[in-house]
Parts: structure tokens; C-alpha cells; sequence
């Protein structure tokens, strides 16, 4: 076997722990496997005797781009209108999603947390997702951002309160999940709005990603009224191209034209209510759909 063949097969090992930390560092699938395909690049230019910790190595190589990547977006972002949301991975099949999805799925990493995660500056993010998701050590985080131990424990820190004061995670359920999924899809088709705010939270969250166009459609509303009052309006005709599917690891929706799947819509459900809704139709957020 070729030095470069078992260096090959030694990344395969990793690829699907570095997709999963890039997807989470970057809400996005396209970006993530960009920024996997650079670890993987800069590796064949490294010696690899001198790597003592090959898992680890990848893993900084990967956090790092994935800083850059994200200081980069920043400049972009400011010409987006309307409301960015991440890049869905949706299950339509029985099959479920593949390996490198389902690492990327594991502890139902949901839209509404990777929203959450958006608004953190990159240098909380890589804290926050290499410590408190993947258990690096902030003496391994400190070096990508220029950063002592203790002011990386303090940036992940600030993030966990970020996190945990918004709904980010549903209930444990798969199948109460879908049982409010599919209450909220008939109600939303028979434009019922009463029978729509029995299902939503009274601080509901929905939030809207058409791309850099937002038509006239609202893309963030909150609260209780005013989204059952917008579901049932645009519901009748919207939700009749909508069927169940896995949204990033929970019950959700897809949304379907006749040239096939255009959007996904997921959902996040506490205490029976549904809190947040985020509706992605961006074709360019939709070449990892699983069909």
C-alpha cells in the first residue's frame, strides 16, 4: 500500500466527524464539505509522521478554515435580503440519510439552533461547537483564535447563554413531533385559524429563506396572530405541496413543485406547542436533498 493510499484511507476514518463539526461551524452542507475538501488538501501536502494525532490535526485544519470561512461570509451577508437560514438536510426516503448526514444529524443539531448559532461571532462559534459539542479542550481552541484558554472557556461560555436562552431543541418525542407536524399541515390546508393557533406557541417564531428576494412575503414574524393568521391565509394553497420528511434530524415538511423538492420547512416543538418555523425555498440550499 502507497504512502499516499493509507493516508487516503486515514482521512475516510475522519471525514464523517470533520463533515459534522463543518456543517455545524457553517450551516451549510455545500460549505462544509469545501472546507473538509481543504483539510483534506492541506493533508497530502503535510508530512504525516510528524502528525502525532492525526483525529486532532484534521480537526484544528478544519476549524480553522472553517473561522476563515465564516469572517469571509460576514461582507457577503450584508447584501442578503431578507432572513439567511442554514442549508437543510432533508430525508424524504425510508432509507433515512447517509453516514456523513447522519454524523452530521447526531444530537439533532435543528434549523432553529444553527439560527441561533448564526448570530455568535465566529470566535464564540468555534468555542462553543468544538468544546461543548465535539469536547475539544479550550487549550487546543485557544490556538485557532489567537485567544488564551480561559478567554476561549469565557467565549463559549458567553454562547452557551445565547443558546439556552432561546428554543432550540424539541422534545424528546419523534412521535408526539409529528403528530403536532401533521396537526399543523392539515390546519395550515384547510386555512383554519383557529384549529392553526392551537398547535403554535404563543411566542411562535417564523422565519423565511426565499434567497435575496423576498417578493412581498414577510420574512420574520412573531408571535401567535400574526403567523396563524399568514398560515392561514397563504396555507390553503402553499401547504398542499407540502409533505412529512426529516428536517435536520426532526419531523418537518418538504415542500414539492412539479420539477420535485423546492424547500423544507423545519419545526421546533416544546411543551406541545410549535415555537419555531423555518421555511427555506432557496434552490441553491437544496443539492443535498436526500431523494
Amino acid at each position: 500500500m502507497s504512502d499516499q493510499t493509507w493516508q487516503a484511507e486515514q482521512f475516510q476514518r475522519h471525514r464523517a466527524h470533520l463533515s459534522a463539526v463543518a456543517y455545524r461551524m457553517l450551516g451549510s452542507v455545500t460549505e462544509a464539505e469545501d472546507a473538509v475538501q481543504e483539510a483534506w488538501l492541506r493533508l497530502s501536502r503535510t508530512d504525516d509522521e510528524a502528525i502525532a494525532n492525526l483525529g486532532g490535526w484534521l480537526t484544528t485544519v478544519v476549524g480553522r478554515v472553517c473561522l476563515d470561512m465564516l469572517r469571509a461570509r460576514r461582507s457577503r451577508r450584508e447584501d442578503y435580503v431578507g432572513t439567511w437560514l442554514p442549508e437543510p438536510i432533508v430525508s424524504l426516503g425510508d432509507d433515512g440519510a447517509g453516514p456523513e448526514q447522519e454524523a452530521v444529524l447526531a444530537d439533532a443539531v435543528g434549523l432553529a439552533l444553527l439560527v441561533v448559532l448564526e448570530t455568535l461571532t465566529p470566535a464564540e462559534r468555534l468555542a462553543f461547537v468544538l468544546h461543548d459539542m465535539f469536547a475539544v479542550p479550550f487549550e487546543e481552541i485557544a490556538p485557532m483564535i489567537e485567544r488564551t484558554p480561559t478567554a476561549a472557556r469565557q467565549l463559549a461560555s458567553r454562547a452557551r447563554r445565547r443558546v439556552r436562552g432561546a428554543p432550540t431543541t424539541s422534545d424528546a418525542d419523534p412521535a408526539a413531533q409529528r403528530e403536532i407536524v401533521a396537526a399543523f399541515l392539515a390546519a395550515a390546508r384547510a386555512g383554519d385559524f383557529d384549529a392553526l393557533v392551537a398547535v403554535l406557541d404563543p411566542d411562535v417564531v417564523f422565519r423565511l429563506d426565499i434567497g435575496p428576494r423576498t417578493d412581498g412575503v414577510p420574512a420574520l414574524l412573531t408571535g401567535v396572530a400574526d403567523v396563524a393568521r399568514q398560515a392561514a391565509a397563504q396555507g390553503p394553497r402553499f401547504a398542499s405541496n407540502c409533505w412529512p420528511a426529516v428536517v435536520n434530524g426532526t419531523p418537518g415538511l418538504v415542500v414539492r413543485s412539479a420539477a420535485g423538492p423546492v424547500g423544507a420547512v423545519g419545526f421546533t416543538v416544546r411543551g406541545g406547542r410549535i415555537t419555531t418555523i423555518d421555511l427555506v425555498i432557496n434552490p441553491k440550499k437544496f443539492r443535498a436533498l436526500d431523494d
